[in-house]
């Protein structure tokens, strides 16, 4: 333990109290990143994943591209930018504790010998890498339009290694993507990747699936549901059950 210093409650309330409007405010994740990401005309792919040529898919996760873990724990050092009011790194910190509640993830500030880390400022919009890259990996969370718990939620699985739901490898069974509703040149955000989905079903709840709109041209649906057209989807406002149980198999936690 002495190599890190925890992110614990009592280093949380020396940024000060959040206003928790700011925190569950957001009810659709693939919009409020869609919105934040609007002016990123190329870079991304996905909408919101940033590609390396080493690895960009969560594949990768097998090839070398996970946390480090030390005993129990998957220990995962961080710096937050000083651009970040008090309140702003609050939020960002609330949400990295939500992993230690339910998962074996543990955050920790940055020390000098740390190679890597992640790093958290206020960039383009929200954005990540897909699982640990080496060196300062950054996570954009843009000040104005991506500190919300849900969103920090989701660029932060994405630098553990993990995809968007609707593009899992066995979602053809589940959805259906109506590519003629798509906006022009938003289409590669909905390609199907080969991902190891862990033993864990499909999940319409996941912090990381899109919105049934999510980058519709006309109002209609770009993804609908096989068992029930009529479902609404991708309004989740925190991780759901099998978003943890991904991390914990993947990592291996008990």
């Amino acid at each position: 333990m002495s190599q890190f210093q925890l992110l614990t409650q009592q280093r949380r309330t020396e940024f000060g109290n959040v206003n928790k409007r700011n925190i569950n405010e957001s009810q659709d994740v693939s919009n409020v990143i869609a919105k934040a990401n609007a002016d990123i005309t190329s870079g991304l792919v996905h909408d919101d994943i940033v590609p390396t040529t080493k690895r960009n898919a969560d594949p990768c996760t097998a090839r070398g591209c996970k946390w480090r873990k030390f005993g129990r724990y998957v220990r995962v050092p961080i710096v937050i930018s000083s651009q970040y009011s008090s309140a702003e790194r609050n939020i960002i910190i609330r949400g990295l504790l939500t992993f230690h509640k339910s998962t074996c993830v543990r955050f920790y500030w940055r020390r000098w010998w740390h190679r890597s880390y992640l790093y958290f400022f206020s960039g383009t919009g929200c954005w990540s890498y897909l699982g640990r890259q080496g060196g300062g990996q950054r996570v954009s969370l843009r000040r104005n339009g991506c500190l919300y718990q849900d969103t920090v939620q989701h660029e932060v699985l994405h630098a553990l290694g993990f995809h968007h739901e609707q593009v899992r490898s066995d979602r053809d069974r589940y959805v259906n993507i109506l590519t003629q509703n798509i906006q022009s040149g938003r289409e590669s955000n909905f390609a199907k990747v080969q991902t190891n989905n862990l033993g864990t079903p499909y999940d319409f709840n996941s912090v990381m699936h899109y919105s049934k709109y999510a980058f519709s041209k006309n109002g209609q649906p770009t993804i609908v549901a096989k068992s029930n057209p009529n479902l609404n989807f991708g309004q989740a406002s925190t991780m759901s059950a099998n978003d943890i149980a991904r991390v914990n198999r993947l990592y291996g936690c008990r």
